[in-house]
């Protein structure tokens, strides 16, 4: 009996818990937030609104672009600042590519938009460059590689810190957010130096 007590009180427990799960909603967000709200049981870890599965979707393809352009530097580029700072962009965003799967993962999200008609570059936000702009980068060589390679990272960084920057406004998860402020910390710093590259 004391044991059969026991157990209906967990279940009272989970069962409030489970109920107050997603009330925590800021304010002013849109109703449709908690169509993406948390299963039973995991709450604090994967509680999240569109907003946040919109940023993670639009970010991998964004940071996935910035990783095949730092190997394409990596590979070609004369400057050994340009080298570098490739090597250091591939060594942070390949990471965070894998984190944004994750998230996505666990909650139950695709890994892209199920929008008909969206292609890569078209959904993954601003800063993106378009087939033609990277064929243009293949295409160069020398000092000239280097110089529009750092100018079109740091349209595709200014791009990316934006998208972090409306996750940071609309965004719901707490782990989404704090990704999003690593990349606005991190490639804001990034864009200085490669500005101070071409000055």
């Amino acid at each position: 009996m004391r044991t059969f007590l026991i157990g209906a009180s967990a279940a009272a427990i989970i069962a409030v818990a489970t109920g107050c799960g997603g009330s925590n909603d800021t304010p002013g967000m849109n109703h449709n937030q908690d169509t993406t709200s948390t299963s039973p049981g995991s709450a604090g870890q994967t509680e999240h609104n569109e907003q946040d599965i919109a940023f993670a979707q639009a970010m991998i393809p964004h940071h996935q672009q910035a990783v095949d352009m730092a190997k394409m530097a990596g590979e070609r580029a004369t400057d050994p600042k340009v080298k570098d700072l490739a090597t250091r962009i591939e060594g942070a965003q390949a990471p965070e590519i894998r984190q944004l799967t994750e998230m996505l993962d666990r909650w139950g999200a695709p890994t892209e938009p199920s929008m008909p008609g969206m292609d890569h570059g078209g959904m993954a936000g601003p800063g993106m460059m378009t087939d033609a702009e990277m064929q243009q980068l293949e295409h160069a060589s020398g000092a000239d590689f280097d110089r529009l390679w750092v100018q079109m990272m740091i349209k595709h960084h200014q791009g990316a810190v934006d998208m972090a920057k409306t996750e940071l406004a609309k965004g719901g998860n707490a782990e989404a957010k704090a990704l999003a402020q690593q990349i606005i910390d991190a490639q804001e710093a990034e864009i200085s130096e490669m500005q101070a590259m071409l000055a």
